[in-house]
């Protein structure tokens, strides 16, 4: 669906954008985040048609989006951060005159912006003023007019923003029918947990950079294996240290006390045979347990940049 390589964008010396490469399968829920800087807007924008880059590619269902703008704002339906100012515009009217835009006229646009109204629970607000609206449904209206023309892929930037947490929930729901009907979706947004629930896929970008792409399980499953093993050993402490030692997959071991912490690689089934192992060698384990990962601990470890030390508390350390 979504095709980018090498996309480049620089002000100044500043790479607002630099050599950013994304995949966005047919039928995905894709979330793209980062953080304040990174590049998620100019790349957005983009995307959208609304800025033009200083290298790289951009295929949109097979076109070359770069070369073919205006075919390519006929796929496309933005949904932006800001919803603009139509202070003297009732919802119909402005649901019609973007139809208009569209080349959609008279009963044909006022069928299409009727059922479009309707899909986002906003049927009853047809003779409302649009500067009248709560936050939650000036959303939903600029949802609703992103999808007129039938496009198909849906871009929707920071569309949580300021919305309460029951206009948020709906919203999330709106998008994710829409995702389930065959629309292809990508969504910029700061709140991670709501990713995590609701997306298919993920792109972790910083300084313009993309730093981990992928399905959402694939992407929480590299940051397991990446946080240690904490072991408490009840008795037999030389056993246990002697198994750690000799077992390929562990890369460092500290010790404070009876708790063991285990850098170890493996698998959450490989895991269990560790533990297995131990007991095995007559070590009795007290606990035995790995913080599980999620999207918030992924994105805080791809976008810090200090180098952080594993052991913090533990009286000594030892590399294997």
């Amino acid at each position: 669906m979504l095709k980018i390589r090498n996309l480049l964008k620089v002000y100044g010396n500043y790479h607002a954008v630099d050599g950013l490469d994304m995949d966005i399968e047919d039928g995905a829920l894709y979330g793209f985040v980062g953080p304040n800087g990174a590049g998620k807007t100019t790349t957005i924008k983009i995307i959208s048609g609304l800025l033009c880059p200083d290298g790289g590619t951009v295929e949109i269902d097979g076109m070359d989006a770069l070369a073919n703008p205006s075919q390519m704002k006929e796929k496309i339906g933005y949904v932006p951060d800001y919803f603009g100012v139509y202070d003297n515009l009732k919802v119909w009217e402005y649901m019609e005159f973007f139809a208009s835009c569209y080349g959609m006229e008279g009963l044909n646009a006022r069928r299409r912006s009727q059922t479009l109204l309707e899909q986002v629970g906003l049927e009853d607000k047809m003779d409302f003023f649009v500067d009248g609206l709560s936050r939650g449904m000036k959303q939903r209206l600029c949802l609703a007019r992103a999808l007129l023309h039938e496009p198909v892929l849906l871009i929707l930037d920071e569309p949580a923003a300021g919305l309460d947490p029951r206009t948020r929930l709906e919203f999330r729901e709106t998008v994710r029918e829409l995702n389930k009907q065959g629309m292809t979706v990508l969504l910029s947004s700061h709140l991670l947990s709501d990713l995590a629930e609701l997306c298919t896929d993920v792109g972790i970008i910083d300084s313009g950079k993309m730093l981990m792409a992928g399905g959402v399980e694939e992407i929480i499953e590299k940051i397991h294996i990446s946080k240690p093993v904490i072991i408490t050993v009840y008795r037999n402490m030389p056993a246990a240290m002697s198994v750690l030692k000799e077992h390929p997959l562990v890369r460092s071991i500290s010790v404070k006390g009876q708790e063991i912490m285990v850098q170890f690689v493996g698998s959450e089934r490989q895991e269990s045979g560790l533990l297995t192992c131990l007991v095995e060698a007559g070590v009795q384990v007290k606990s035995f347990m790995r913080e599980p990962g999620n999207l918030e601990a992924v994105f805080m470890q791809l976008t810090s940049h200090e180098k952080e030390r594993v052991v913090l508390s533990y009286d000594r350390e030892s590399d294997l």
